[in-house]
């Protein structure tokens, strides 16, 4: 008898889970409906602002595969621009309301139910204004409409980002590029709070040099509008003129839905699963992406870390599972990585401040090395802070700000973290080497010298 699966979320976790079932259950064992609020599926969000700066010139470039696609090809019933309202576990089914025909409801059965309902973005009271001209960033859609906010008439001139994570800083970015005058506001001390604040006052002089305003340490209090367009942006500082308004505030899982449906909700608000991305205790229902919590490797706590290669690798093992085999998902340490212009941004493992939280005694090296060779063309200086626990010397985490060929060396330290290597162990890498691309030293294995040197002083 045919079983029928039902997920909820066009994006990476959801469409991973149903393209991974399918590949083990053909469609006379497994039909797979697919519910997506949205008009697209399977495409790369953090694409977005790259679209918005002119970089990517088509959006159809940030899709992987488009619901026709799912529907010919892999048998997946994909219904885009329907919105699932409730989730109705005794009935097995779910509601769902369509967009595109007047309303109707749908009421979908169900033998396996895949919650990937991906983050909702932060919303304060004021953004709830009203006035046009204010736009978030979350999905395809929000692309498309800044990008008919900025090419209509007149051309917008001015230009403010509200929060200085990683969508701020790359809107900030796309903004610029775009010819536009841009003020960024952040709250906090330093833009890029997923960095120490020693290296977040590294990234806001990059941006200053950008000829970016940036207002750190503000809060905003309101908007203000014109003629039913925003105009400013209301300050516990002062107003800030803008012709449009970008929020990258961050996001919170997307769980109203399970909440509603009695799906266990965790401490950092994201559906609770276990290894397997099964919702813990309910039969038969699974989760994956950005509405769900995970644990940290190296703190060892529940943590909420919202990125497309997290969503894609848990879909995928819930989709393993549900298709008959087996597969866990292990975990994160937190890396990441995004670009300002030239200025490159990493991070992976813990900060000093998660450090201190986990209850590690730990000590911190920074240093600052250039990215190739001195005498080689395009010799340029990184960055890079590691923090290794204080006694054993393991790697905790680490982070680097700098230029061309600087970001991408994070991977050599999200490695040693993930395999729990100790600073005294790194300083014997074989890394690769040439005047191209790093000195004779390469600025990881300096870094881990410095660390370990600091290790050694420990009392």
């Amino acid at each position: 008898m045919t079983q029928r699966m039902v997920v909820i979320g066009g994006d990476a976790a959801g469409m991973s889970a149903a393209s991974q079932a399918r590949q083990l259950r053909g469609p006379d064992e497994l039909s797979i409906v697919a519910f997506e609020r949205g008009r697209f599926t399977s495409y790369s969000a953090c694409g977005i602002p790259y679209w918005i700066s002119g970089l990517v010139d088509d959006p159809q470039e940030l899709i992987v595969r488009d619901p026709e696609t799912f529907r010919r090809d892999h048998h997946i019933d994909v219904r885009i621009r329907h919105e699932v309202t409730r989730i109705d576990l005794a009935a097995r089914e779910v509601v769902a309301t369509s967009f595109g025909d007047g309303g109707r409801e749908v009421r979908e059965p169900f033998d396996t139910l895949v919650y990937a309902t991906g983050a909702a973005p932060a919303q304060p009271p004021w953004a709830g204004n009203a006035a046009s001209g204010v736009f978030g960033v979350q999905t395809l859609d929000d692309g498309a409409a800044l990008r008919d906010w900025l090419d209509q008439e007149p051309v917008p001139r001015r230009a403010v980002v509200v929060g200085g994570g990683y969508i701020g800083v790359e809107m900030a970015e796309a903004l610029i590029r775009r010819g536009l005058a841009v003020t960024l506001v952040e709250r906090s001390p330093q833009p890029m709070s997923t960095v120490d604040p020693d290296m977040g006052a590294l990234v806001r002089s990059a941006l200053v040099g950008l000829g970016i305003d940036v207002r750190t340490g503000v809060s905003v209090t309101g908007l203000h509008e014109r003629d039913g367009r925003v105009c400013e942006v209301l300050t516990d500082a002062g107003a800030v003129p803008a012709d449009v308004v970008v929020l990258g505030l961050g996001v919170r899982p997307n769980t109203g839905l399970a909440e509603q449906a009695g799906l266990p909700i965790g401490v950092t608000g994201g559906v609770r699963t276990d290894l397997q991305m099964r919702v813990v205790g309910v039969p038969d229902v699974w989760a994956a992406g950005d509405c769900v919590e995970t644990f940290h490797r190296v703190s060892g706590q529940p943590v909420h870390i919202p990125l497309g290669t997290h969503a894609n690798k848990q879909g995928r093992v819930a989709g393993i599972n549900i298709g008959g085999s087996y597969a866990t998902f292990p975990g994160v340490i937190g890396t990441a990585i995004t670009k300002v212009c030239d200025l490159e941004v990493a991070r992976t493992g813990l900060l000093e401040r998660e450090a201190a939280k986990a209850g590690y005694a730990y000590v911190s090296a920074t240093v600052e090395s250039n990215n190739r060779a001195g005498y080689f063309p395009g010799a340029a200086p990184m960055t890079i802070k590691l923090i290794a626990e204080q006694h054993t010397g393991q790697l905790l985490g680490g982070q680097i700000v700098g230029t061309s060929e600087a970001a991408k060396r994070i991977d050599v330290l999200s490695v040693a973290v993930w395999n729990r290597m100790s600073v005294a162990e790194m300083t014997a890498l074989d890394l690769g080497y040439a005047p191209p691309y790093s000195p004779v030293w390469d600025p990881v294995l300096v870094a881990a010298r410095r660390a370990n040197n600091a290790v050694a002083e420990t009392p």
